[in-house]
């Protein structure tokens, strides 16, 4: 499209003379990809209209929170009636113990919950609990893992086993991460070498159960398994960001999915977001009633938020969450879901293209690769190039992926077999090209 017409590059050269990078958060600027960004003017269902009134399927539903599609007719109904009695009140609503007893009853491993307005806030409150709780400083993430942009845990792995990490962006002196052991994802020696070297030391390990920043990467069962054992074990704290997949895998979340092969298997803590705010600025966390406890103002480890439990989010996530509790929900989206990834890997063994997927419930990703990675640097070896092709040329057919290779992608219930069918054979005709 000619750049003095086309209404998303207009918007983008104003956004960028006051927006750093024209942008408020760094995934959406297409710099992975190249081109310019696609400005939303509305979204309903499975589709968004851009700037310049274009129609596109959407994969990413506001990267994971839309599992109902856009304007679910209930969730708005919800909405609206909850602004017209207010925005924010900064006091206790009965909706927040509503929405608190919906997440507990489909997580056992939940007694108790903290209302949060973001994944980052929640993730960052869960190891600050964790260490509070058990009195120790040392916490273990997994390269590839993305639990908010909070300073602990903005760390790469270190040079060697059970080494701990640096830095990854500037602002975060080292001394604020030495604390931060980064591990190698899927490697139970390393994590086991970990625990012998400073077990005594470690107050939780967070992971994400199926890691969906570095595209969709699950977590073995005998990887989750040594895990658990590992923290019984030593006294620590597992703790499952779950704000990805929460109510997104499945209604009990990723950990009732590992509880099918470890018979009860639960975590300690458990962070949450997305699904659970509906599309609204909205998470949580979450665990046993002891641990919970030890939060201000009955404990002594300190969280607050001016907007936490806000009136409009919870009613848009509690109307979410009851929606998605039908026995039928999940099933049929998981067949969906299926059925898309399926469709996508046959369109790329007919052009003999490289290409591994995987999914689970209304969550899926996929690889350049022939098999499916196991941790960050074998997802690393995806073609970067290649995949650039394949984001624009399904882009320019009406299907919008996630604009970067690292990240997962999400079917809602709103997406139809013939929006299916058509992004299958979308990506049959850009697969042809990529050889």
């Amino acid at each position: 499209m000619n750049p003095t017409t086309d209404r998303n590059q207009q918007l983008f050269d104003r956004a960028r003379a006051l927006i750093p990078g024209g942008v408020n958060s760094p995934v959406r600027a297409f710099r992975a990809v190249g081109g310019t960004p696609r400005f939303v003017q509305r979204a309903q269902g499975a589709y968004f209209w851009d700037a310049n009134g274009a129609r596109y399927i959407d994969y990413i539903g506001s990267w994971g929170p839309m599992i109902l599609g856009h304007g679910h007719p209930r969730v708005l109904e919800a909405v609206q009636r909850a602004v017209m009695e207010g925005f924010s009140y900064g006091a206790p609503t009965e909706r927040e113990i509503e929405l608190a007893e919906e997440i507990a009853k489909h997580l056992p491993s939940v007694e108790m919950v903290r209302l949060v307005s973001s994944g980052t806030e929640a993730a960052m409150s869960a190891i600050r609990l964790a260490r509070g709780a058990t009195g120790r400083s040392r916490i273990v993430k997994f390269e590839g893992c993305y639990h908010g942009h909070a300073d602990a845990l903005l760390v790469k792995a270190g040079s060697g086993l059970a080494t701990f990490g640096h830095p990854t962006s500037a602002g975060v002196p080292p001394e604020v991460v030495q604390h931060t052991m980064v591990l190698e994802y899927n490697n139970i020696a390393q994590i086991e070498e970990a625990f012998a070297t400073h077990g005594k030391e470690i107050a939780c390990i967070i992971i994400e159960p199926i890691a969906g920043n570095m595209n969709f990467v699950r977590a073995s069962v005998p990887f989750m398994k040594r895990c658990r054992e590992l923290c019984t074990q030593h006294g620590a704290l597992l703790v499952l960001d779950e704000v990805m997949t929460g109510f997104r895998v499945a209604l009990g979340s990723a950990q009732s999915v590992y509880a099918k092969s470890l018979p009860g298997f639960q975590p300690d803590l458990t962070v949450l977001g997305k699904v659970i705010g509906g599309g609204m600025p909205l998470a949580a966390f979450g665990g046993p009633r002891a641990i919970m406890e030890r939060l201000a103002p009955l404990g002594p480890v300190y969280q607050a938020g001016t907007l936490s439990g806000n009136p409009v989010a919870t009613a848009c996530g509690l109307a979410t969450l009851k929606e998605i509790a039908d026995p039928a929900f999940f099933p049929a989206l998981a067949q969906k879901t299926r059925t898309l990834v399926d469709g996508l890997k046959g369109a790329a063994a007919e052009a003999g293209i490289p290409f591994a997927a995987d999914c689970e419930g209304g969550m899926f990703g996929f690889f350049l690769l022939p098999e499916l990675p196991r941790n960050y640097p074998s997802v690393m070896q995806s073609d970067s190039p290649r995949f650039g092709r394949l984001f624009h040329g399904l882009l320019d057919r009406g299907v919008y992926i996630a604009p970067a290779l690292y990240e997962a992608g999400f079917v809602s219930a709103a997406h139809s077999e013939d929006d299916i069918a058509q992004t299958v054979q979308a990506a049959r005709e850009v697969f042809k090209t990529l050889g």
